[in-house]
Formats: C-alpha cells, structure tokens, sequence
C-alpha cells in the first residue's frame, strides 16, 4: 500500500517491485524479492529493511565546505510542526513506494529541536500523534528509535560523559523524551550512538569517572523503560572517533568489554555501521563476527566508505564482495537478534533529484539481497564450510578435543609437545578459499 499525504513528493515514481536480474527498469529490484526463501527465511524477514530519517529525510548535501544543494518540497512551510507533519508524509510516501516495513530516527529528525526541553516534549508528542496514525494506515512499523545528545552545542564537552552533572541531568531527560516516543510508536529496539561520548585531550579528561557516568545513565534508561513496559533490544553502536578524538565506543570488543564490565550485555546488543568498522581499521565481516561470537549481534547500519576518504562518507553500500563476505557471517550467527538493516546512507551531494533516493535504496537493497544468497550457496554448495571445519580437525578428538574441554595443563602441553615430532606446515588455504568466493558472487 503506497501511502501519501495531501501532496505527493516523488512524482513519477510507483511502487517498487522485483522484476528480476533482466530487467533494465531503474525503478525495479533486480535480486530483492521480499518473499524469496533464502536459509530458511524470506528476504523480508531476514534484513528488516528500513529507512534513516535523517540522511533520506533531512541530509541536504551540506558539508563543511558548503551547504546543502538539496532544497525539499517538505521544508517549505515556515510553521515548524507543518514542516514536520510535511516531512512525515514524505518519509512514509518513500517507505511505502519501496516496500519497506520500518523506519529509524533520531528526535530531532522528527521535529526540529526547540529552545527549551518542555516545548520540545510538546513538539515530540504533537509529531508522534501524526506518524503514528500514518503507522496505524500503512503498516509501517519503527525498528528503533534514539535520541541526538550530540548535535546541540551544549553537548560539546559529551552528554552522558559530560564534565558537568547539569548537563548529564539534560541528556538524562532528552533520553527519557526520546524513550517515550519509541515505545509509543511501537518502536522495536532502542539504540545509543555516542557521538561525543569521548574525549579530544586526556589532559583534561577522567576518563574512568566518564565510563563510570555512561555506564550509570545506560543503567538508568533501561531502567526506566523496561518500568514502562519496553521489551525490546537497546543497542550501542561503535564507532572509533569523529567528532571526538576517541570516542569509548571504539568498536565491537571495545563496546563488549563495556557492557559486560558494568553487567549491561543482558539488555544491550550491538548495532554495526559498515563504515564506523573500517574507520576502527577493521572489516564489516569482522565487526559482525566480534558481536556474533559474543552473542551480541543485534542490527545493522549499512553504507560505506571510500578508501581515498579518511571520514564517514556514508555512501550507500555497492560492494559486493564486501556484502557477501558479510552474509555468511550474517547467516552463521542465525541472522540478526531484534534489529534489522536500516540504509544509515545519504546520496550524494551532486545528486539533487528527489528520485535519486530511490535509486539508492534499489541499489543497497540488491546488493544485500544478491550477497545474502551467493553466502547461502557458498555455505551448502561450495565446499567452505567443510574447509573450514578441516583446518581445525585436530581439535575435535583426541589430545585436542582435552585441550577445548579444559582437561589439559601446561605441563601436559609441554609433555605432548616434547614427546612428538617438529609441527608441518598446513598451508591456510586462502586463495582456493577466495576463488570459491569469486566463484558463487
């Protein structure tokens, strides 16, 4: 069902359907076909695929040398809860064209942020009242939920890590607001991205009282949602720096050690940005195994960077090679636990058509949807799975299966170890690993 307001934004365009690897429509999936079974599961409810209002509904193409080239239709108003009821039409006429069934915001996406935290609360519960009447006439449902306690300057120094107490008492509050929204829409998962949860100088920084304060006001908001009834996943999402110097969210085993020091894993999962891993140095496919070994994998943020580009460029994901690496970590770990993939992506700044968006989101959802079955095949038809399992046979009997039961000692390694010949050398393999990866994408 499309859905659209008293306007239509993106005139021309229709409902999105797959039409197959043929076809040559731009306006057409080419591998997503939603009901598609693919391990055990249709392509629908393995990726939970969902909009970004920030970048697809407020992103203008700003960037630090210069302003947005992107002026939306939705923006005209000059009544800021206009705007914003404007602007939920759009968002729920793009979900609906492209057959998605969730969203994600951040508050402020919703409605622009006002001067003092009580008119805001207004603000957020007029909006909220409009979306979810558009939820209730669309079936569109909110994968998560969050709020921005890093955009705002008074956030400069951080929010839940902030120097100050009064400042923590306003990002505790703007929390609390962005909580209630979520629950009232019917939001799924709550995610905590610290943008500026960090420090730009240890010379000023305590920086084991600022974990010590993260870690109070995490305990505090699942607290209180969990009081109000919320069942779902909250979720941290790493990232290395950018704004801060170092931010303590670095990644996946940095963000693990957190919650597990301070008796959070139980509530809290992870949440991946492609991007985010490869500027913590590290590969999409190794964030996702870190999380899934833990048992923490919860969501997705998809996009990508660009290697010549040392920031997070944020580009809609087209590798798929990258992809597929990915999925078959993806499909290993049983898929994802509450959370979904939601295009954390923008268009770029020289693409200034409203139907652009569309293009986009066609193409990240192909290239997840192409990755995911290549990764299936692989795993049932290429033989990787057996190669793998064979590189660590001498571990599933005899002096190596005691060894991963805890039933050996150093002493008895050292006895085994004098008693046998010099180790062979067992090549690792990786290039046949890599060609029967060429080989199914």
């Amino acid at each position: 069902m499309i859905l659209t307001g008293n306007k239509e934004y993106y005139k021309g365009v229709g409902s999105i359907q797959y039409e197959g690897k043929a076809s040559d429509n731009p306006f057409a999936y080419k591998y997503y076909n939603p009901d598609q079974i693919v391990a055990g599961k249709t392509m629908r409810d393995h990726f939970k695929f969902a909009i970004a209002y920030w970048h697809s509904l407020c992103g203008q193409g700003g960037d630090p040398f210069g302003p947005g080239t992107q002026q939306f239709p939705w923006d005209a108003s000059s009544d800021p809860i206009q705007r914003a009821k404007d602007k939920a039409d759009a968002a729920f006429e793009l979900i609906t064209k492209l057959g998605f069934d969730y969203f994600c915001f951040h508050d402020v996406d919703l409605i622009e942020e006002a001067p003092t935290l009580t008119e805001n609360e207004k603000r957020l519960q007029q909006i909220t009242d409009y979306i979810a009447e558009k939820q209730q006439a669309s079936g569109v449902k909110l994968l998560w939920g969050t709020a921005n306690c890093f955009s705002n300057p008074v956030y400069m120094n951080g929010a839940a890590t902030n120097p100050d107490f009064n400042v923590v008492a306003r990002a505790g509050a703007q929390i609390k607001m962005a909580l209630d929204i979520t629950i009232k829409l019917g939001g799924e998962n709550y995610v905590f991205w610290g943008g500026r949860e960090g420090y730009m100088s240890l010379l000023n920084t305590d920086m084991s009282r600022e974990l010590d304060h993260m870690a109070q006001l995490l305990t505090l908001a699942r607290d209180y949602a969990r009081a109000q009834g919320f069942k779902g996943n909250f979720f941290i999402e790493p990232k290395p720096m950018e704004p801060m110097k170092h931010q303590y969210d670095f990644d996946a085993a940095t963000a693990i050690g957190f919650l597990n020091k301070y008796g959070l894993a139980k509530d809290f999962k992870l949440n991946i940005e492609v991007n985010h891993a490869t500027l913590a140095q590290h590969t999409f496919e190794h964030e996702l195994a870190v999380a899934a070994d833990a048992g923490l994998l919860g969501s997705i943020d998809a996009n990508r960077g660009d290697n010549q580009n040392g920031w997070d460029t944020d580009q809609f994901p087209v590798n798929i090679y990258e992809v597929t690496e990915a999925m078959l970590v993806f499909l290993r770990a049983g898929g994802l636990q509450g959370g979904g993939i939601n295009f954390d992506a923008k268009i770029r700044r020289n693409s200034t058509d409203l139907e652009d968006i569309f293009h986009a989101h066609i193409g990240g959802a192909d290239v997840f949807a192409r990755a995911l079955v290549a990764a299936d095949r692989i795993m049932h038809q290429g033989g990787l799975e057996e190669l793998r399992a064979a590189r660590y046979a001498s571990f599933d009997q005899g002096e190596g299966k005691r060894f991963e039961e805890g039933k050996l000692n150093l002493e008895d390694l050292t006895k085994i170890a004098l008693q046998g010949s010099t180790p062979k050398q067992i090549s690792g393999k990786q290039e046949r690993y890599e060609n029967i990866l060429n080989q199914y994408i």
